[in-house]
């Protein structure tokens, strides 16, 4: 193989602006509620018919990888995630942002989305064969236990009241059960809608749950006055607002873990960031550093879940490279970009079409590089959010919201879906029902479902067949390790609230 080749046909003028084009794009698709980078990709993608198929594919790559920091920004600024993956940066970026440091979280994200992606860069780079031959191993079995292993954080994600988050997240599987049952064909809970056959759109949910409920809490602020903080407020609560080289010392090994665990589930078809991020966080929280108040702006619980699920993002392109599996949704409309340009996903795509490919995965590790300078060049614009009055953002967030909600599946029923699950997270707030851990059942609760059912058709209803298959007992095990650690973590922390409680 001619590296010499590779590198000199990446640092072309043209490859460098449009991977730094497809940055933007993504950054941008990504903030905002309601769009993604998968739908970044799907409209950009007949714009890049007119260029040759490594420049093409190395935009659409960038797209994917912007969108995914992107995502922290608005789940940081206004408690509104941009992407599903960005749920757990919200848990302290957010509180972090409100206690007058928005610049400290924002580069905090910032750079653990760079370590990540540049872990899951690399591991596509380096490991792509190896891993997706062993991602080739895991059948139904595998991916129910993986679920089970994902749904397991939800105790970590309830706040105070573990049975309410319980509560939550069985809402949440309840709501992923609508439409036609894909094993058996039968509909369920659709009460004759023929809208509902095909389920509820997750990006519709999920703008209900986040923007829309944000929404409506808004406009109660305003009617009683409260506007939030404004920019003198700012100024004055921003001492120590800066990332520093103590921070960094502080969360790398926190980087490590959740970008290597990243890159690991990412290499998983049908798996992503979020239940990387939402393990990694999980781990963060149960083993606290001195000092440290998880939900309550640590920024180790940024740096966690931003690390984790940027490290899922190249890796994820690992199966779909390598046998032609796409290892998540983004992951399959890059599968049909490749395809369109010529390069046919599967086995003999290294042998093919060599430095095109080696080309395009060098570009993946330099388009991390450009994001860490693209989001710290245009960070000061992002914090200027923060800094718009309250009614104007309700105002513009709604318009993009209903945009964005239109624009899933251009139907007005998702526009109605969102407002819909935007009352029903508002009411169950009032009941201190938590969103996280229902957006985790919604997520989580459909795929451990439809697995359960294919392996116990695989078994003839026999449950022993998790038990005689490997990995299955290998997750397992790490699942009661896990259930194991929670329950330690509860007991340090009522033990460190019993001494601070108690009088000296």
């Amino acid at each position: 193989m001619d590296w010499a080749e590779i590198f000199s046909g990446l640092f072309t003028i043209q490859n460098l602006i449009f991977i730094n084009i497809g940055m933007f794009i993504g950054i941008i698709f990504g903030a905002v509620p309601g769009m993604n980078g998968n739908l970044a990709i799907t409209v950009f993608l007949p714009f890049t018919f007119q260029i040759n198929s490594v420049s093409a594919l190395l935009m659409l790559t960038s797209i994917y990888f912007g969108s995914m920091f992107g995502g922290s920004i608005t789940a940081i600024l206004i408690k509104t995630p941009g992407t599903g993956a960005a749920t757990a940066t919200l848990l302290d970026g957010a509180p972090l942002a409100e206690k007058g440091q928005p610049h400290r979280a924002l580069d905090a994200a910032l750079v653990a989305s760079t370590f990540g992606g540049l872990v899951s860069a690399f591991a596509l780079l380096l490991f792509a064969p190896q891993l997706g031959a062993l991602a080739m191993r895991f059948g139904s079995p595998e991916y129910f236990i993986l679920a089970l292993f994902g749904l397991s954080v939800i105790a970590s994600v309830s706040g105070k009241s573990k049975l309410k988050g319980l509560i939550a997240a069985g809402i949440g599987v309840l709501l992923g059960t609508v439409g036609i049952d894909s094993v058996s064909g039968v509909p369920r809970f659709t009460f004759g809608n023929m809208m509902l056959y095909n389920g509820l759109k997750m990006m519709a949910c999920m703008l209900g749950f986040f923007a829309t409920f944000r929404m409506i809490q808004r406009v109660k602020r305003g009617a009683a006055g409260k506007t939030g903080k404004t920019a003198e407020d700012l100024k004055k609560a921003a001492e120590g607002d800066k990332f520093t080289l103590t921070d960094f010392k502080n969360c790398f090994g926190t980087m490590a873990t959740g970008s290597t665990l990243g890159a690991v589930i990412g290499a998983i078809p049908g798996t992503g960031g979020a239940i990387a991020s939402y393990l990694t966080y999980n781990m963060a929280k149960n083993n606290p550093k001195p000092g440290e108040e998880f939900g309550k702006g640590a920024v180790r619980g940024i740096t966690a879940p931003e690390s984790a699920n940027n490290g899922a993002t190249a890796a994820s392109l690992i199966p779909m490279l390598t046998l032609g599996i796409p290892g998540s949704a983004v992951a399959a409309t890059l599968m049909g970009a490749f395809q369109m340009h010529g390069l046919a996903s599967g086995p003999k795509l290294f042998e093919e079409h060599t430095i095109a490919v080696y080309t395009i995965l060098v570009g993946c590790v330099l388009a991390q590089l450009i994001m860490f300078l693209q989001g710290k060049y245009l960070m000061p614009l992002f914090v200027k959010i923060t800094r718009i009055p309250f009614r104007l953002l309700t105002a513009c967030l709604l318009v993009v919201c209903f945009s964005g909600g239109y624009a899933i599946a251009n139907r007005s029923f998702d526009v109605k879906v969102m407002v819909i699950m935007g009352i029903v997270a508002y009411f169950l707030n009032l009941l201190d029902l938590p969103t996280v851990p229902m957006v985790l059942g919604l997520i989580l609760g459909p795929t451990a479902e439809f697995y359960l059912r294919n392996a116990l058709s695989i078994g003839n209803g026999n449950w022993m067949i998790f038990f005689q298959r490997p990995i299955c007992i290998a997750f397992m095990i790490l699942l009661v390790l896990l259930l194991v650690m929670l329950s330690r973590g509860e007991k340090k922390q009522k033990q460190r609230k019993a001494e601070v409680s108690s009088p000296s």
